[in-house]
């Protein structure tokens, strides 16, 4: 079984869109959608979803109003200011460090396990596909992208699939960390400006510091062929290898408005290119295309 894991070092480059695109072209696959705090794949995919389940991670303090004398030990103990003076606990200021249960003279305080989000496990055109939702202003991101990685993982054992591709979070934290750590292969998708080679080579070494090999394309490379041509010669430096070259095309914004996969939507240069990048990453991977 191998696993492709597809990020960004920022937000916007078209990595969700190409990553259907691969979930249209290859074959014997599970689909996971890794970017839990703002996931989109769902978009292209049209899940039906086939279960759900809560995501639970850290914990927010509950004070018992029948348990409680009203003591203030808890008030002058919690640092974060999340208890109010009528012994009501603010969720979102609490930061459920427990010092408050743990001092509290009648044991009316109880850590109670937040539910931060949801994870599922659907249906598409195109295979198995597990995803999630993580809440507002929620933390343990990298945990629920976790779950997710895990759980395709089970699917493909169970259906004897052999490959799994991973739409991952953006940037270089804690969520990208979980996501790429394990897999087979970390494919960048760029774009020809300056900030996009900096995120590029910062989730580069990313994955050279986890020993991962890269491969990269340049998405709208004609749009500044001169920062192309920096991004090129920053990969064959840095050992990144670049697969291809995506020109620009207002087919691709009309194929989004209408809810399609690029290369389901018509046949074109993007469309072209694009197959010819998955050929080239599915014989990296040793898979069929």
């Amino acid at each position: 079984m191998k696993e492709v894991v597809i990020i960004s070092g920022k937000g916007g480059t078209g990595k969700t869109s190409i990553a259907g695109c691969f979930a249209a072209l290859a074959r014997n696959k599970v689909l996971a959608d890794a970017d839990v705090d703002a996931a989109d794949l769902f978009i292209l995919l049209e899940p039906s979803i086939r279960s759900r389940e809560s995501f639970r991670g850290g914990h927010t303090a509950f004070i018992d109003i029948d348990a409680c004398v009203e003591c203030g030990e808890c008030l002058e103990l919690c640092r974060y200011d999340a208890i109010s003076k009528d012994y009501v606990v603010d969720k979102v200021d609490c930061e459920g460090c427990g010092v408050c249960a743990h001092f509290c003279p009648t044991e009316a305080i109880e850590m109670q396990e937040n539910i931060c989000g949801e994870w599922f496990v659907s249906d598409t055109r195109y295979g198995p596909f597990v995803h999630a939702k993580l809440g507002i202003a929620e933390e343990n991101s990298g945990m629920l992208v976790t779950i997710v990685r895990h759980n395709a993982k089970l699917i493909a054992e169970e259906k004897g699939l052999d490959l799994i591709i991973v739409d991952g979070p953006p940037g270089i934290g804690c969520p990208v960390i979980s996501a790429v750590t394990g897999a087979n292969l970390v494919f960048i998708v760029t774009e020809p400006t300056l900030p996009g080679l900096h995120d590029m080579q910062r989730v580069a070494t990313l994955a050279k510091h986890f020993n991962i090999p890269a491969a990269a394309c340049i998405n709208k490379y004609d749009l500044n062929p001169e920062m192309s041509d920096k991004i090129r010669a920053y990969c064959e430096e840095g050992g990144v290898n670049l697969v291809g070259m995506i020109p620009y095309d207002t087919v691709v914004s009309k194929a989004l408005v209408e809810k399609k996969i690029i290369v389901e939507y018509g046949n074109g240069a993007v469309a072209d290119e694009i197959k010819r990048i998955w050929i080239a990453l599915a014989d990296i991977l040793g898979v069929g295309n």
